[in-house]
């Protein structure tokens, strides 16, 4: 499948899939716009937070992108907000793509829209979603690699700068002897 080539301007990034899915595989994707939505997007009014995208009739579409309605564009020449809208792929790479979505249990989810050499394109991700544990735990490295990040100073309520080995162990329900 394709690579990621040299975004020149990244205009929007789902932030959000990232914390909801295990991204296996990424590729890149051209995407039919009207006028008015290309106005937009090169303005950076993209919301990709809900959306997906699915194989129907052996051709790639994205759902529920929201892509708001150009300011000048007026009422006559403006497009809908929510549509679905038609991504482009090799036919080789739709196939893939559907045995992979048809076998394994992913989805696609669109990772990002950025220009490349003036054109707009999307970066699609091939997603497992997460549980609520994985979600905990991917959230608790994060915060981990943050304190390591800023040299193992942890803030307390007040906002006093600790130690993070002085910091105080939170006492559970049950009647585990602590070693001190």
């Amino acid at each position: 499948m394709s690579s990621i080539k040299n975004p020149d301007k990244v205009l929007a990034d789902n932030r959000r899939a990232h914390f909801d899915f295990y991204i296996t595989e990424k590729l890149e994707a051209g995407i039919v716009l009207s006028g008015s939505e290309v106005k937009s997007c090169r303005d950076g009014k993209i919301q990709l937070v809900d959306s997906y995208a699915s194989i129907e009739r052996n051709e790639l579409w994205l759902y529920k992108a929201h892509i708001s309605e150009w300011k000048q564009g007026g009422p006559y020449f403006n497009h809908a907000p929510v549509q679905k809208r038609k991504l482009l792929l090799h036919r080789r790479e739709i196939s893939k793509l559907r045995i992979a979505l048809e076998t394994s249990g992913f989805t696609l989810v669109p990772l990002k829209f950025y220009l490349a050499k003036g054109r707009i394109k999307v970066e699609l991700g091939l997603a497992r979603g997460k549980s609520k544990g994985d979600k905990r735990g991917s959230q608790k490295e994060k915060d981990l690699k943050r304190e390591a990040d800023r040299g193992g100073v942890a803030r307390d309520s007040t906002g006093a700068a600790r130690s993070v080995k002085s910091l105080p162990r939170r006492r559970g329900n049950s009647s585990d002897s602590y070693d001190d």
